[in-house]
């Protein structure tokens, strides 16, 4: 049986602590939340590894005044997933008290590069060769061939060179394909230094491991290349959106080199 005290609703929420304006008005949400449960879940659904904050600086990209708040409660609201957190890792450090990472300063003082290997539909393996820039966080280039060898290597980086300059440091494994002598020779030839990783210490390129982790948990692990054209066209158009669109949580949640848009109003008059 429903024991029912004859007390005044007033009175009850007097003891309570709670406005009276609670048990009569149903709380609705702002006016624009349908559209932006809408644009937030189709964010979702094409950045399907992306947690709320990166889904709410897309938003905000996109023109929405939106904070971090309020997208993680629409976030849990509608059931999405929301991402672990990546266990922190432990630095490397010498008896001295140093720290044997060398830290990027500035663009093009440190460029850091490796391979990631993946296959396509009928069973052929094929490589990327990923270059970063480790202070800006942008891809420089990725080359995709079914071989890779010292040679694509010494290829890759003079295209960089050409358009970029020659960074101070290069960094990069101990694989056959980086300490080839000619690779070696050719980097000092240009003014570069190397600086490659102890063996088995894959944290001392973490930039690259990163890189690496990211491009296959947001790209390879979701796709389906039918040849080796369509994954070069595919990862070329990934690393655009990396660079350009992706926001970077050591950035402040922006991309690493975002385009630069001229208003309409602003632009030349072609005569």
């Amino acid at each position: 049986m429903r024991c029912q005290l004859k007390v005044s609703e007033r009175r009850v929420c007097r003891v309570l602590g709670q406005h009276r304006s609670t048990q009569r008005r149903v709380p609705k949400g702002r006016a624009d939340e349908e559209r932006l449960i809408a644009d937030m879940i189709e964010l979702t659904r094409q950045y399907g590894r992306y947690g709320y904050r990166r889904v709410a600086a897309l938003l905000r990209d996109a023109g929405w005044e939106v904070n971090n708040k309020r997208v993680e409660r629409l976030w849990r609201r509608e059931g999405l997933k929301v991402p672990m957190k990546q266990p922190k890792k432990g630095r490397l450090w010498l008896n001295d008290g140093s720290c044997v990472r060398l830290r990027p300063e500035y663009r093009n003082h440190v460029w850091s590069y490796d391979f990631v290997h993946h296959r396509t539909d009928d069973g052929r393996a094929f490589r990327t060769l990923n270059i970063l820039d480790e202070h800006s966080r942008e891809c420089l280039a990725i080359r995709v061939k079914r071989k890779l060898n010292s040679t694509e290597v010494i290829d890759a980086l003079t295209d960089l060179f050409i358009l970029r300059g020659v960074p101070a440091y290069i960094r990069s494994d101990n694989g056959p394909e980086f300490i080839a002598e000619a690779v070696r020779n050719w980097i000092k030839a240009v003014g570069a230094k190397t600086a490659y990783i102890e063996p088995g210490s894959p944290w001392e390129n973490g930039y690259c491991e990163s890189f690496n982790g990211r491009m296959r948990d947001e790209l390879l692990n979701g796709e389906i290349f039918y040849s080796l054209r369509e994954a070069q066209i595919i990862i070329e158009s990934w690393r655009n959106h990396y660079n350009t669109k992706r926001p970077h949580s050591a950035l402040g949640y922006r991309p690493p080199a975002p385009e630069a848009i001229v208003p309409m109003d602003q632009r030349p008059i072609m005569h």
